[in-house]
């Protein structure tokens, strides 16, 4: 493959990954839109965030058997096409569920995108070329997550309506793909049929869990901030764009960093999320360390993403890369879905009140448990052979 054309997909991916952060750009101005619709529960305000993973896991695990119909490129230029368009949709009434259908229509999007990002690299890239591009698409993921929630907080100083004018990058995507991402087709099938194994439902699972509390970061913290730093769209921007700028740099070190974790890559991703979480309760008024916080809560998901897709797609063979991949994606989208239900409930059965601190612990908590629990799994299998 000539430089040129490795240039042209790299760019093809950034595109791709700047569709997936559009997920993120509600999260700044949360709080700004829990006060301007009061009698809406705070779980289905902060579901704005997690409500596009509603249609992408089923979208998602469409596109693993659309690709045999229609073209990857032809795909993602119709989820570009419905991302710009969603950011249009809550301006047409003063409206919550107008919102939340903007934000569940954007999950057409989500899905294709996230799904097939994993299988443009597959398609184009092996080894540890893979790997390589793999981390480049988390770096790229994070980069779109830090420009778009830093740009919706300044936004969101003039107004939460306001933030969906970063939407318009779903149009910008959309010439760029069709100008650069070569059309490889679609799948041919042949004799083969798509088949995925324990390995793919195994670390889908993994990824399920991982989401279910790592989302609960951007869907509390602009709730989370307490003494001068409380109510600010701005700050709670900057803390969202530094959750993801943090995985632009762990998407661009995983291949060193891999070398080093080793089998023990996804739990101690993990780990991270957890250490950082810790930071954010103990330091609610502390905009340093909450930004050390959103560093290491943003490590986790830019060393588990990359790392999980890599295994998924090395798993099968490469018929079956796009339905394994859809898999993954649908696994996370369902913990993201449940994700404010699920910890909002365990905190007010235990604790008997929903805080935003009450969240992050039990999701420190279970977070750890469950690394801890991967890593024995992990090591007993290695010793059985």
């Amino acid at each position: 493959m000539s430089q040129a054309k490795k240039i042209k997909i790299i760019i093809s991916i950034v595109c791709i990954s700047f569709l997936q952060g559009l997920q993120y750009t509600v999260s700044p101005v949360l709080n700004q839109i829990q006060e301007h619709y009061p009698k809406v529960d705070v779980s289905l305000v902060q579901m704005l965030i997690t409500a596009p993973s509603l249609l992408a896991m089923i979208i998602a695990v469409v596109s693993g058997w659309l690709v045999i119909k229609i073209s990857k490129k032809k795909l993602l230029l119709f989820a570009s096409l419905v991302a710009g368009i969603s950011g249009i949709i809550p301006f047409l009434a003063d409206s919550f569920g107008l919102w939340l259908f903007s934000r569940v229509f954007f999950g057409v999007a989500l899905g294709l995108a996230t799904a097939l990002n994993t299988a443009v690299v597959a398609d184009f890239f092996e080894g540890e070329e893979r790997v390589a591009a793999m981390g480049i698409q988390a770096a790229s993921v994070g980069a779109g997550m830090f420009v778009e929630t830093t740009l919706s907080g300044f936004l969101g100083n003039y107004g939460f309506i306001y933030v969906n004018f970063v939407h318009s990058i779903g149009f910008i995507s959309m010439i760029l793909l069709a100008l650069l991402l070569p059309d490889t087709g679609k799948v041919k099938a042949g004799n083969n049929k798509i088949l995925l194994n324990k390995k793919v439902f195994y670390i889908s699972f993994l990824g399920a869990l991982e989401f279910l509390f790592l989302i609960s970061f951007t869907t509390n913290i602009s709730m989370h901030l307490s003494g001068s730093l409380a109510g600010s769209a701005s700050v709670s921007g900057i803390l969202t764009g530094i959750f993801s700028g943090s995985q632009i740099l762990m998407g661009l070190l995983l291949g060193y960093i891999t070398r080093i974790t080793r089998k023990h890559t996804l739990p101690i991703a993990m780990l991270s999320f957890a250490f950082g979480a810790i930071l954010l309760i103990l330091f609610s008024s502390n905009m340093v360390m909450l930004m050390i916080g959103a560093v290491f809560c943003g490590f986790s998901q830019g060393m588990f993403i990359p790392q999980a897709m890599c295994e998924i797609t090395n798993a099968v063979d490469p018929i079956s890369t796009a339905m394994a991949a859809a898999c993954f994606t649908c696994a996370m989208c369902i913990g993201q879905l449940i994700s404010p239900t699920v910890l909002n409930t365990l905190s007010q059965l235990i604790f008997k009140d929903v805080t935003t601190s009450h969240v992050y612990l039990l999701s420190a908590i279970f977070m750890t448990v469950i690394a801890v629990v991967v890593m024995f799994l992990t090591d007993r299998k290695k010793a059985n052979g």
